[in-house]
């Protein structure tokens, strides 16, 4: 349905894989009613299924909280995977203008969250199927939110790693991803809101020639978005001091030797390339010419 629109990563910059701090405030919420609607009598005609997950309801202020985490704009694309009544995608409509899929396995749920959508008056911007999370195409989102369990969160964490473009946030209430560990963590009362930023896959071995004429060469190894490896200048061992992650953005410092200045290079990843996107020093893409 929105395999049309594109959107803009490179907002995402790299000095926020530092110490990002995020002061949750008491947002005002007495324009929104999350209470649960009355959906007349589909309880008489409830489906018997057996679910993964027990349907909580998730309370409005975490509703903002996830929001801004995920800093949802218009621009987004946001999947609610295990949707309930749809209430996080309809927040996202009305308060962000954001179009939004929900996907649930129980019927009945998927009919409360038309019908809420509806009566919000957003039904223009949302979509709501039902589908079994685990196995439902959810590759054009640029926000993905949950409130699972950690192990239904462990199960779907190879595909949204695999198949989510890099730079797609994902928010969870509640539960973690195991030792995929969030890039910011915020405390709302006693529960967490976790986020994690999809990286690109930068894993191998990479060579680019800068503009004085030296050729560089790295072999990176990854997990998730840490990323270390070693480093060679014309041919000989360099140091390799850091190597930072962040979406489709990767930030190199390497030094010919311990008493040398640190060069410091900031690449794009682009398919089997990496683009110099800040400065004059990178002369050439960085071409992966091997990976494991």
């Amino acid at each position: 349905m929105y395999k049309d629109l594109t959107f803009d990563d490179d907002g995402y910059l790299i000095d926020e894989l530092r110490d990002l701090g995020y002061d949750l405030e008491d947002d005002d919420l007495s324009d929104l009613d999350f209470r649960d609607p009355d959906y007349g009598d589909y309880a008489e005609d409830a489906p018997d299924i057996i679910l993964d997950v027990p349907y909580v309801p998730t309370d409005e202020k975490i509703i903002y909280a996830m929001l801004d985490l995920a800093q949802v704009t218009s621009e987004d694309v946001l999947y609610d995977l295990g949707c309930g009544d749809g209430r996080i995608v309809v927040a996202a409509a009305l308060e962000r203008n954001t179009r939004g899929v929900g996907i649930d396995i129980d019927p009945m749920r998927i009919t409360e969250a038309i019908e809420y959508a509806g009566h919000t008056g957003v039904e223009y911007l949302t979509r709501f199927f039902e589908g079994d999370l685990l196995e439902a195409d959810f590759s054009d989102a640029t926000v993905v939110t949950l409130y699972l369990l950690d192990l239904v969160n462990l199960e779907l964490r190879p595909r949204l790693l695999d198949e989510l473009r890099p730079g797609t946030r994902i928010i969870s209430h509640a539960f973690d991803m195991g030792d995929w560990k969030p890039d910011q963590r915020q405390n709302c009362g006693s529960i967490n809101v976790y986020k994690w930023i999809v990286p690109a896959k930068v894993a191998g071995l990479w060579e680019w020639q800068t503009t004085q004429g030296d050729t560089y060469r790295v072999e990176l190894k990854q997990k998730y978005q840490r990323v270390s490896g070693q480093a060679w200048i014309n041919g000989q061992p360099a140091l390799l001091d850091s190597a930072l992650l962040q979406a489709d953005l990767l930030e190199l410092i390497i030094k010919k030797n311990t008493s040398s200045r640190a060069e410091r290079f900031l690449m794009q990843h682009k398919g089997r390339e990496l683009l110099a996107a800040e400065g004059d020093l990178q002369a050439t893409p960085a071409v992966k010419i091997f990976q494991p």
